[in-house]
């Protein structure tokens, strides 16, 4: 991964599960209610006979004012948007008019504080009111432009609604209609009860005038034109270079986070481009014929970010296993993510084609480990098929190159062998920092030093003797989850016994390790016992990130209790040993994946959308609000 590409990485800070449409309304309710009992001081409060707080006048009049808006834009922006052709679903709609809300809020309590200080009184409050009211007219015309995909005008009927509500509510609570006549005594005596009650509202209301509303018009209307100015500018680079909208990748980014639709994964698709990869299966197999364990490498990388694409390609595979899965990490980086769940499908048939091909194997050699340069390998044949699995430890290392391991792969059956599966360890990094963040490419030191030791390590396999092989296997959900860098798939040991060797086979569902872990996780295995020789792996899983970008294992755990963890585990598998055979198989399979240009393309515009174009953002804001107070002062 590059740095470009571990800032797109970083966008899965981001990523969380809307609540339910009920949910968010209900906490919309709650703070304008708590805003109510902060702004306004009736002293009208209550208790029961059991001495529990009953909200009184103060907290209705939040939920009056700024609750009512937020629960009608919540159900009336679906309606009004999807009769105008769009695409707004209530999760979305109610999430959109409490994010308003707090924006709101947010504006009007700063002012109160600033007019506190300064004293610049009552008025100064309701012209920040209307500057927020405009604020979320415009913020919630970008969101619906952008999910909806409507031209300014028809978005701005849905994106109007939460600020007009609570105009309308202003205007007629505030007593402004007494300044306009509607055409006679008789009709003003009829109408003026109902649309003019300001001896029902909060006396600071008085202070609000009709000017505030023409105000509120006009700024309404410079907010709209800045947010479209704004989209044109940021979205000249992504058409030109892309072909594809920001307003794309924004709907499917809030639709991901919203509801968790696949949106995100057509705006993909339409960025991806075809590759043949390789798809490796290792199966071992019981003397009565029963799958123990299967081996699954298809050289693909496991990402974007949480769920999308194939994110979660390593939970996939274990389901569709007969016996336990074991999915490490493939040589590949970001530039061979898969577009669209919808393409683990095709790996998954590809690895029960490349299963049912395999010849099965009596006999295995002893594992050995080559060393070359950074780089260190471990290996074991199997029949006359090479498991290799490479790691830069202590070094640290992320992603490696979908070339340099096809070379390595390809210098290692030169030897002989039959087959290669060749897996990135992925156990050892600092973190998302520096120029490269550890990235293996080709014409690089470290990608030599790789296919020297895949070379050497190839070159003993391929003349060392063979014996009868025996296999244990044990595996742990762990008490860990996501937010503690561990995946569903939790630990996993497979043991393998040839003749007087045993080597432990460990993979954690995770991504990547902190630096110096798997160094301690071999000393306990390894170097006091109870196998010979062993590699820790990690799945690369992308679960895991939605948390943060940067949530390797070890980060969030006690590191003494996973390391126990293991040494158990690997004892169990120990005494899980039955004799078994072996085979390995390889299935070229065409799927969509984000390719090398575009991977690039697509991170740095992202980022400059959340970096340069969050500034312009900025600016424009800065801007809009100073031609606001230009008017508000000669208004």
């Amino acid at each position: 991964m590059t740095t470009t590409q571990s800032e797109l990485a970083n966008l899965s800070r981001y990523i969380f599960r809307a609540p339910r449409w009920y949910v968010s309304l209900t906490f919309a309710i709650v703070v304008a209610a708590a805003v109510g009992v902060a702004a306004f001081d009736s002293g009208a409060y209550a208790t029961t006979w059991r001495g529990l707080f009953i909200f009184g006048r103060d907290a209705w009049e939040g939920v009056f004012f700024i609750g009512i808006p937020t629960v009608v834009a919540a159900f009336a922006t679906t309606g009004v948007d999807r009769f105008v052709g769009g695409k707004l679903t209530a999760n979305r709609s109610s999430l959109l008019a409490l994010i308003s809300e707090l924006i709101l809020v947010t504006i009007v309590v700063t002012a109160a504080v600033i007019s506190v200080i300064t004293g610049l009184g009552q008025r100064f409050i309701f012209d920040a009111l209307v500057v927020a009211l405009a604020s979320i007219f415009a913020f919630r015309l970008l969101i619906v432009m952008a999910v909806s995909r409507s031209s300014l005008v028809i978005a701005a009927l849905p994106a109007s609604i939460q600020t007009l509500v609570a105009a309308v509510l202003l205007f007629v609570y505030s007593g402004t209609l007494r300044y306009i006549s509607f055409g006679g005594p008789l009709l003003d005596a009829y109408m003026m009860p109902y649309l003019a009650r300001p001896e029902r509202a909060p006396a600071e209301l008085s202070a609000i005038s009709m000017e505030h509303f023409a105000l509120l018009g006009i700024t309404s209307v410079l907010y709209a034109l800045a947010v479209y100015g704004f989209i044109i500018v940021v979205d000249r680079p992504w058409r030109r270079s892309l072909n594809v909208s920001m307003l794309d990748f924004l709907r499917g980014f809030i639709g991901h986070i919203a509801e968790g639709s696949r949106e995100l994964e057509e705006f993909f698709q339409q960025l991806g481009e075809e590759a043949l990869i390789p798809v490796s299966v290792l199966s071992f197999k019981t003397l009565d014929d029963v799958e123990k364990a299967r081996f699954v490498l298809p050289m693909i990388h496991p990402g974007p970010m949480g769920e999308i694409g194939g994110g979660n390609l390593p939970e996939r595979v274990a389901t569709a296993a007969n016996g336990l899965a074991f999915p490490p990490h493939a040589t590949a980086g970001h530039d061979f993510n898969l577009v669209t769940e919808r393409e683990v499908d095709t790996i998954i048939d590809a690895v029960e084609t490349a299963a049912n091909r395999i010849e099965y194997a009596t006999e295995a050699t002893r594992s050995v480990r080559t060393h070359s340069g950074e780089s260190s390998m471990l290996g074991q044949c199997i029949g006359n098929n090479g498991l290799l699995i490479s790691t830069y430890a202590p070094g640290f290392a992320d992603d490696i190159a979908y070339g340099v391991g096809l070379s390595a792969s390809a210098e290692a059956r030169t030897t002989g062998l039959s087959n290669v599966m060749l897996v990135d360890a992925h156990n050892s990094n600092n973190g998302l920092s520096g120029p490269t963040l550890g990235h293996v490419t080709p014409g690089s030191a470290r990608a030599f030093d790789m296919i020297s030791a895949a070379r050497q390590c190839g070159d003993r396999l391929s003349t060392a003797e063979q014996y009868p092989m025996e296999l244990g296997t044990a595996w742990a959900e762990t008490p860990w989850d996501p937010t503690d860098g561990i995946g569903p798939l939790g630990v996993r040991v497979a043991v393998l016994k040839v003749a007087d060797n045993e080597t432990a086979y460990v993979l954690v569902d995770g991504n990547n390790m902190e630096p110096g872990l798997r160094g301690q996780i071999i000393e306990a295995i390894v170097d006091e016992g109870p196998v010979d020789a062993a590699e820790i792996m990690t799945t690369d899983t992308h679960i895991v990130n939605t948390v943060e970008a940067n949530n390797q294992v070890g980060s969030a755990i006690d590191n003494d209790i996973f390391i126990n963890t293991l040494s158990e585990l690997t004892t169990e598998a120990r005494r899980d040993y039955e004799t078994v055979t072996g085979g390995m198989a390889v299935e070229r399979v065409s799927v969509t994946v984000f390719g090398s240009d575009r991977t690039e393309t697509l991170a740095s515009h992202a980022n400059a959308v959340v970096s340069i174009g969050g500034a312009f953002a900025v600016t424009v804001a800065l801007a809009a609000i100073a031609v606001s107070v230009v008017i508000f002062l000669f208004a």
